[in-house]
């Protein structure tokens, strides 16, 4: 190559990297700024947000919240008015029973230090989520199971009761007439109530409270009570929960996996739908099962996502309670 033309073409080539160089320092600074932008955005607290169409327990919540407690306060609260309604077939008193009739309860809670208590297969004691607090703050352990959690609530306190309804337990021995399992999606016979709440100081603290599957197998514990899975918080980030086949929640660690997309720098709703998307592509039956997602970050905004059309969120925020229908995979036909 002759000289001239070299100069001439590296002349050229500089002017190019010159320009793509302030190219990517604009981007840079744009970015920057962006950035900026959005940690100056002031965040709508507090706030609440609960699986299903659970008012009561939100409202409960709001309540503690509005008058300038704690999220975790909030959440113990809002959790004990689903645990102790006999109507919810679901969660804690009135739960439906195993396959060899008894009621076996499972909760967690985590606070906003990243600390965590939970039970697993209590039986007689009403509020599970009140006993996993206990466990988290005066214990040095993170989970009890059964007999032993039932000893540990009863020395703190708590009184034992019969947990099978009159209804609970006609339901179960017509059940054993056949005694076939088999999950009914968006039937309340798996489900759980998932709450997450930032207090006015801006600190995010969940729970997580269910008695599980129906009819289930005697010792079987789901995605509920277990850290990561059913439940999930960062008061760095914000936190997640779930609700539906625990399964399947738990083989993908569900609820720790959508509050590290959020720290990647998803939105709840993106997170939310990529911790459904995990399931479906790993599970070819996806379509005889429920899974939702509930997440929030630390800005009071709120995402939720399903398999199958039917779940929703209840959501206490400025004062007022709202129910928000989830996007699911699979659409409505």
């Amino acid at each position: 190559m002759k000289r001239r033309n070299f100069i001439k073409k590296a002349s050229v080539t500089g002017l190019g990297i010159a320009t793509v160089s302030s190219s990517l320092i604009a981007c840079k600074e744009t970015i920057q700024e962006d950035a900026i932008a959005k940690k100056d955005e002031k965040a709508v607290l507090p706030v609440v947000v609960a699986t299903w169409r659970f008012h009561n327990a939100t409202k409960a919540a709001w309540e503690v919240l509005k008058n300038g407690g704690t999220a975790i306060d909030a959440i113990e609260q809002g959790c004990r008015v689903e645990e102790a309604d006999v109507n919810n077939t679901t969660v804690g008193n009135g739960g439906t029973p195993d396959r060899d009739g008894h009621v076996t309860l499972d909760a967690c809670i985590m606070n906003k230090n990243g600390n965590y208590g939970a039970v697993v297969c209590m039986e007689n004691i009403a509020h599970p989520i009140s006993v996993a607090r206990k466990v988290m703050e005066d214990t040095p352990h993170v989970l009890l199971a059964g007999k032993g959690a039932e000893e540990f609530a009863v020395s703190k306190g708590f009184v034992r009761e019969n947990l099978l309804t009159a209804s609970r337990k006609k339901a179960w021995e017509k059940w054993k007439e056949k005694s076939e399992y088999k999950p009914i999606i968006n039937i309340e016979n798996h489900d759980t109530i998932g709450m997450l709440a930032i207090d006015k100081n801006g600190d995010i603290s969940g729970g997580c409270t269910t008695s599980g599957l129906a009819y289930k197998m005697a010792g079987r514990v789901g995605d509920s009570a277990v850290i990561g899975s059913g439940l999930f918080i960062d008061n760095a980030i914000g936190g997640a929960t779930a609700t539906g086949m625990g399964e399947e929640v738990l083989k993908t660690v569900g609820s720790f996996l959508i509050v590290e997309l959020m720290r990647q720098g998803r939105t709840p709703q993106e997170a939310c739908e990529e911790g459904v998307k995990r399931i479906v592509s790993s599970n070819p039956n996806y379509k005889n099962f429920q899974v939702g997602y509930v997440a929030l970050n630390k800005k009071g905004e709120f995402g939720s996502y399903c398999i199958h059309p039917g779940f929703g969120v209840s959501k206490y925020q400025e004062d007022k309670q709202t129910y928000i229908a989830s996007g699911s995979y699979i659409q409505k036909k």
